[in-house]
């Protein structure tokens, strides 16, 4: 099975800021897992964390927003290891489409800088 979104991105602008809220869930196959992942109604994303001096080049929405939601998603909840994450960010953004080059900056910058996000949401007890 190839992989591919089952649904559309639809969100509430939380505080007329930066943070969205899923209005209803998104729903992704990933051939690299050879399964759905579900991002559930509720889920609190950001959209794609770009630094503000890049937003000229990379916006925090785009083509590849529902990739940057999953990759949030995964991110959060730990349900495959970073390096699992990053690849599948990289897959989704294929699915829409996003240009080689956008999608090679941005997973580089994930692959490269996402540790400290990855890790903060670390739920583990010490």
């Amino acid at each position: 099975m190839h992989s591919k979104f089952y649904s559309e991105l639809y969100v509430e602008i939380l505080n007329g800021g930066r943070k969205r809220r899923l209005v209803k869930k998104l729903i992704y196959h990933s051939k690299l897992l050879n399964q759905k992942i579900a991002v559930p109604k509720g889920f609190i994303t950001d959209f794609a964390s770009v630094p503000r001096i890049f937003w000229n080049i990379l916006p925090p929405s785009g083509k590849y927003t529902k990739a940057a939601v999953l990759h949030d998603y995964l991110y959060q909840t730990h349900l495959v290891d970073k390096r699992v994450a990053d690849n599948i960010f990289k897959e989704a953004m294929e699915v829409l489409g996003v240009s080689k080059f956008k999608i090679w900056c941005m997973y580089n910058a994930v692959k490269f800088f996402g540790a400290s996000s990855y890790y903060k949401n670390d739920k583990k007890d010490g």
